[in-house]
């Protein structure tokens, strides 16, 4: 006999869009619908039709799959077609209901543990159309939590626009560290470990190191117990000290559970930034920079060594500080030895290449840019110095590699104008560059010749990477595998386990 329903687990496996026809809910509904039109009742349709009353309701009510021969017999006594049966249901509480069912029914709703309650005509329709309204409200949230690639995109730029219009940089979050920092007598010089351990102490933590920290998160933090996790060391990523800064940053900054991908991109540069913030107080790195600009030597590397941070972290810093301390505008770039931008940031005018949703993020640099013809110089020791003539200007940027674990080795560029160029150290290089991206004959199109020559005999092997076409895991902070930092902490629970 061939069955004319979809099992259970093919309903609940699919979306409302891609919904079957045939699920034993919706058809049961469609089928009280013509029951109803034609006025009558389970008793006389049962009469009619051979069907028990009782399995009758069962199949209206979605809890039994309909054999053809009994849809045939049904639709008989209806005066129907199966285009009949498979119609919309026009009625507005079917429609609900039907909606009612399929959320309830959802993977979403057994993950969140959400008991199915019984549909029945008696419901009342407020309680109905509530009902659906909280179910589509869950829906869309989690929708919104699952970062996709251009979600992601969208966000980053909105946040960069509003870093380029505070000049990055955050009044409110450098008044916050030097409050940190004159309860605990910092005055100037590199932020100790000592210190560090008394800030840490001052907020109520303590610090414990994991060999099995979660490996999507850089540290836990267990505010039951008001411990703070870190991995253990040498086996970080990450500079441990801007890891534990940070992790301090999102209680002293008050951040709750991000509700959005942009809300967690904002606490994620809040705390980076007041991490900074603490081991380059604003004071004596501005006092430094000024000094050094007065005298025409400023250097992001010199800015390092006086705090004893790496050169990512002094190049961030410096572009917190240039606009509204020096007067100078500045941009960023950290990026990939592939040409890939990873962490991008301006003020200065450069035109960096972008999507159409504005993300630079991504995106690939021209190979005649500073950041790009760094990884060509053999001298890694020294920073690379570099002119590059754009159609937005002419840059002076300087520019140095590093490499980050398994992720290969990285430029880490900062670049003023033309006319700012005087500030700096390196600005008597003779290395000059031309770019005329975003022409595509600049660095994107090969010439004729070769195009010619090889385009209808070559076939690459693209190195495509899984986590741009993928969704981050839609836990309450993108990216984090909340079940395994949950077991963690249960792990920890007991003080026996430290």
């Amino acid at each position: 006999m061939v069955n004319f329903m979809v099992v259970e687990a093919n309903r609940t496996s699919k979306t409302d869009d891609d919904a079957e026809p045939f699920d034993p809910f919706s058809l049961g509904r469609r089928l009280r619908h013509l029951r109803k039109e034609q006025k009558l009742t389970l008793a006389q349709v049962a009469e009619s039709s051979g069907v028990a009353a009782s399995q009758l309701s069962l199949l209206e009510n979605g809890k039994r799959e309909a054999k053809l021969s009994t849809l045939q017999k049904i639709a008989r006594v209806y005066g129907a077609s199966f285009d009949d049966l498979t119609a919309p249901v026009p009625s507005r509480r079917a429609q609900l209901e039907i909606e009612l069912d399929r959320y309830m029914n959802s993977p979403l709703a057994q993950a969140k543990g959400l008991r199915p309650v019984r549909i029945s005509p008696r419901m009342p329709m407020d309680v109905l159309s509530s009902l659906v309204a909280l179910h589509r409200e869950l829906a869309h949230d989690a929708a919104e939590r699952v970062a996709t690639p251009e979600e992601a995109r969208r966000a980053n730029a909105k946040l960069r626009d509003e870093m380029r219009a505070r000049d990055n940089y955050f009044r409110e979050l450098e008044v916050e560290a030097g409050k940190l920092l004159k309860r605990v007598g910092h005055v100037s010089g590199p932020l100790s470990q000592h210190l560090i351990g008394e800030i840490t102490e001052h907020l109520g933590f303590t610090l414990h190191q994991a060999s099995d920290l979660p490996h999507s998160t850089r540290s836990v933090t267990d505010l039951r117990n008001m411990r703070i996790y870190l991995p253990t060391a040498g086996t970080g990523d990450h500079d441990p000290k801007s890891v534990l800064l940070q992790a301090l940053g999102h209680h002293v900054l008050g951040h709750t559970p991000p509700a959005s991908y942009g809300d967690f991109l904002r606490q994620r540069i809040e705390t980076n930034y007041f991490a900074a913030a603490l081991l380059m107080p604003e004071g004596p790195a501005v006092r430094f920079l000024q000094e050094n600009k007065a005298q025409r030597k400023l250097a992001i590397e010199d800015l390092r060594d006086a705090f004893a941070v790496s050169y990512e972290a002094a190049s961030h810093r410096f572009t917190n500080l240039a606009t509204q301390h020096l007067g100078i505008q500045v941009h960023f770039q950290r990026v990939h030895e592939s040409g890939t931008i990873y962490k991008a940031y301006e003020n200065d005018g450069v035109s960096f290449p972008m999507d159409n949703l504005g993300a630079i993020e991504g995106q690939l640099v021209c190979r005649y840019w500073t950041s790009r013809q760094v990884f060509d110089v053999s001298d890694r020791f020294n920073a690379f110095d570099q002119y590059t003539e754009t159609p937005a200007g002419t840059y002076w940027c300087t520019a140095r590699v590093d490499r980050s674990g398994a992720g290969g080795a990285f430029s880490t560029s900062i670049g003023v104008h033309y006319r700012d160029s005087k500030w700096f150290r390196g600005r008597t290089t003779k290395q000059q560059s031309v770019s005329k991206c975003p022409d595509v004959t600049c660095c994107r199109r090969a010439s004729p010749v070769l195009a010619q020559r090889w385009s209808a005999f070559s076939w690459p092997s693209a190195r495509t990477h899984a986590h741009l076409l993928a969704a981050l895991p839609p836990g309450t902070f993108p990216g984090v595998d909340d079940a395994q930092v949950y077991q963690f902490l249960d792990s920890r629970s007991d003080p026996s386990g430290d």
